[in-house]
């Protein structure tokens, strides 16, 4: 197997040399270039033809989201990664970046600590995105003499252990890729949907708010970063905030919005499978997942859940998702009612919430059926 090819862009000496060491370490990539701007970038692609790129945002000449459109308007659909910094001006330029047409990104090490935690923070996020995005299973040198991992085949729906109910909320969960996935989706849902939204992309803090604030402007719903203890009212979306749990919480009075800092799952935080099955103890199963691109397998446990439950679950196909660990996991386990292109989500959601319940955990449901 050939290593994976991969040019790296950043007037940085310090973080070129940090990134450069971090992936000739690992025997299944190989640097084939360096770039300190993003012209310079652009005429390295044609002769060097990498599998990946991986970009700064600030540089001379021409900056990152700059290069990352003129990658694309030539056609080339090369894997790109930004480099970004935690801080709101970063933040605002990766989601710039993202839906520019780059794939993913990863944090840059705070300028403090060792030249180790530097490039250690940098092994851990940008080599399993690299591999994700170039389709090479995790822990496969470019030397391993075995073969190919085995493609992810989408399983018929397994039978239900439940009545199949009509949904009183819609979950969503989503990583890489996620960004332009649901920028796609929301705007395609209308404003008058009856049922609220509970909504996970894997995503650091800072991010999460002003990513919310962008899809609130691009969507007729309402879109918001989840806080702590707000009722769950239809038409509203609820995004959970980085580094926090987003679950829902049933009370008297309706649903509400629970946040937490517990351990992550499927080292996220926030994850995906606590929204799923908080969502299913709520609503007594009346819920609608969608699991939407990105690598790993959060959600697939919770769609299980919501399933068992008599619930629906929906998947974006391998085809339109940037990667398909996530949706293809849900798909591979059998627990997918719907595979379907980007492009027919949404269409799929009006769908199932044509017949939605009344928007209210089912515990108050009947204890309001006891007062009549």
């Amino acid at each position: 197997m050939d290593p994976i090819r991969v040019l790296v862009v950043d007037d940085s000496v310090v973080v070129r040399k940090i990134v450069t060491d971090v992936l000739s370490s690992d025997p299944a990539i190989e640097v084939v270039g360096t770039a300190v701007n993003g012209k310079l970038a652009l005429t390295k692609l044609d002769t060097l033809k990498p599998d990946l790129v991986t970009m700064d945002i600030e540089m001379p000449e021409m900056n990152g989201i700059e290069a990352v459109r003129a990658i694309r308007a030539r056609r080339n659909r090369v894997p790109i990664v930004m480099f970004s910094t935690l801080t709101e001006r970063g933040a605002s330029a990766t989601l710039d970046a993202l839906s520019s047409g780059a794939n993913d990104y990863v944090t840059k090490p705070a300028n403090v600590g060792s030249v180790a935690q530097s490039m250690e923070s940098v092994r851990e996020q940008l080599i399993p995105k690299i591999k994700a995005l170039t389709g090479r299973p995790l822990g496969l040198g470019a030397a391993a003499a075995r073969p190919a991992a085995a493609p992810v085949v989408a399983r018929p729906p397994a039978p239900r252990s439940a009545p199949h109910k009509a949904p009183a909320v819609l979950v969503i969960g989503s990583s890489t890729g996620g960004p332009e996935a649901l920028a796609k989706v929301l705007p395609a849902l209308p404003a008058t949907l009856p049922v609220p939204v509970l909504l996970v992309q894997h995503m650091p803090p800072v991010f999460t708010r002003q990513f919310a604030q962008r899809l609130d402007r691009l969507s007729a719903l309402r879109v918001v970063e989840a806080v702590d203890g707000s009722p769950l009212q239809p038409g509203t979306v609820h995004l959970a905030p980085g580094d926090h749990h987003l679950t829902v919480r049933g009370t008297g009075r309706g649903a509400t919005t629970m946040l937490s800092q517990g351990p992550p799952e499927s080292f996220c935080r926030p994850a995906v499978d606590p929204l799923f099955r908080s969502a299913v103890t709520a609503y007594d199963g009346a819920v609608l997942a969608v699991v939407l691109t990105g690598m790993g397998s959060d959600g697939r446990n919770g769609a299980s859940v919501i399933r068992d439950a008599g619930g629906t679950v929906v998947v974006q196909d391998q085809a339109t998702s940037v990667v398909w660990g996530m949706p293809g996991a849900v798909a591979s386990a059998g627990l997918a009612d719907e595979v379907l292109p980007l492009d027919r989500v949404a269409e799929a959601i009006t769908r199932h919430l044509a017949r939605a319940l009344p928007p209210q955990p089912a515990h108050l449901a009947l204890a309001t059926g006891a007062l009549r």
